[in-house]
């Protein structure tokens, strides 16, 4: 933002009247936005169908929650202040504001204009309160920690009308290894348009941040591949190494079968793990580090379902630390070392589950009833559906995010790049070799493959 006073300012009402006049129609319960941008547009579509936001909101609520830190989120919260302190002047001399918040979409510091700061503490966009799209709707903050990349949330955009006077821009630093948002960091202006280069200068100040954050991923990877050698030079049962979040690093012949990972092959970037894609094996790494957290040498046993088996398997897992700091887990398969863990518990805010899934065709936005979907595919970095109108690109930014969504509401992952809705399945097919196949209930009655690792939990569902 150095020259940004010398640039040209974008617009600072993005289409005119015709956002405006979208907005005013989409909160009445109509679906077409023309002239609204997608990001937007599917934005919107979470306020009204999800978070259940009052577009006639004037005030954000105060944050309630914070979340667990960690020596990662302390560095990208210290530098990201140090990045929107040496800007605030400069800001500030433009009217703006600079805010940094958590992952919670929580205000912890706010530097800028003191007239614009007074003005913003009116609608409480001031620190300890919450600006999530759960909270608040559409805006530069919450609307950055659902999507990536810099979120340039524009007048009416905002989906409270109250905040119609506000233009900004947003981005999420993410954990370079699970993608999760740690931080965010937004400017905004009170009725004018923000510099022309905003949106590149947060975009570098991001990749500046996530620098260390990829020293630290290379590092702990390497050294939970290093603690995996040493216990299995120890004992033979199948081990594998997980991080924080419950990523494989690195499996052994049998734990790979049991993760459905490639085996004895640590991923060629350490910020790379491999998904296994088991929420208990998740939320079992999850337990271990607030438990490892306060007890260092705590070791813990639960069981999950597995790959390949349709039976639940016994697990032991056990914290790895480097320098004092909890880097992953080590699990043992069939051994049930250490306490119990507790049953999972419900998240924070209770999942609720989409009543439509959002699609694209072109420009516009498509409303789709659960029933009409057949599958959806992945392709590239695009997620396709299946549909009872055709062919159509899903707003969800990847098929993990679908997946999720969807998998309490009679849809199931039976590839790496299939999800189906079990309602729409006609017949299935078996191979030579007892592979499987799904012919799904559409136009043309496409075969969906079933990966030999998904097969168990596919039998499950349908019973056979």
């Amino acid at each position: 933002m150095r020259d940004a006073h010398r640039l040209e300012p974008v617009s600072a009402n993005l289409g005119g009247g015709t956002v405006l006049a979208a907005w005013e129609r989409f909160v009445q319960g109509e679906d077409q936005v023309p002239g609204v941008r997608p990001l937007v547009a599917i934005s919107w579509h979470r306020c009204r169908e999800q978070y259940r936001v009052d577009p006639h909101l004037t005030e954000a609520p105060v944050a309630v929650a914070a979340p667990d830190r960690t020596p990662e989120h302390d560095v990208v919260f210290a530098e990201l202040g140090f990045r929107a302190a040496s800007v605030a002047h400069e800001v500030g001399n433009l009217g703006g504001v600079v805010t940094v918040a958590d992952a919670t979409g929580r205000i912890l510091a706010e530097w800028g204009d003191q007239a614009t700061l007074a003005r913003a503490g009116d609608s409480h966009l001031a620190p300890w309160f919450c600006w999530s799209e759960r909270a608040v709707g559409t805006n530069g903050t919450g609307t950055a920690l659902e999507a990536h990349g810099p979120v340039p949330i524009r007048g009416a955009e905002h989906w409270c009308q109250a905040f119609h006077d506000w233009v900004c821009a947003g981005i999420a630093v993410r954990d370079v290894v699970t993608r999760e948002p740690i931080a965010v960091l937004n400017i905004c202006c009170w009725r004018s348009p923000l510099p022309a280069s905003a949106e590149s200068w947060l975009a570098n100040a991001v990749t500046m941040t996530q620098h260390p954050l990829k020293r630290r991923a290379r590092d702990s990877g390497a050294e939970l591949v290093a603690a995996y050698t040493r216990a299995r030079s120890r004992s033979g049962a199948a081990l594998a190494a997980v991080d924080t979040a419950g990523k494989v690093v690195i499996a052994d012949d049998t734990a790979s079968m049991l993760l459905g990972v490639p085996a004895s092959t640590p991923a060629v970037d350490p910020t790379l793990r491999w998904n296994a894609g088991l929420p208990e094996l998740i939320a079992a790494a999850r337990y271990a580090t607030s438990q490892a957290a306060r007890d260092p040498d705590w070791v813990g046993s639960t069981q999950i379902f597995a790959r390949l088996t349709d039976e639940p398997t016994s697990i032991s897992i056990r914290p790895v630390f480097s320098s004092g700091h909890l880097i992953g887990n080590l699990v043992s398969f069939g051994a049930s070392d250490g306490a119990q863990l507790p049953p999972a518990e419900g998240p924070a805010h209770p999942r609720v589950q989409p009543r439509r899934l959002v699609a694209m065709r072109d420009n516009r936005m498509v409303l789709l009833r659960l029933p009409e979907v057949s599958f959806a595919k992945s392709q590239g970095n695009d997620v396709w559906l299946s549909t009872d109108q055709g062919r159509l690109r899903a707003a969800s930014p990847g098929l993990d995010k679908l997946d999720g969504e969807l998998a309490d509401v009679g849809f199931l992952r039976v590839h790496r790049r299939y999800v189906v809705n079990l309602s729409r399945i006609r017949e299935i097919e078996r191979g030579p070799k007892g592979e499987l196949s799904l012919v799904m209930d559409d136009r043309t009655n496409e075969m969906v493959p079933v990966s030999r690792r998904n097969a168990p939990a596919v039998r499950r569902a349908l019973n056979l």
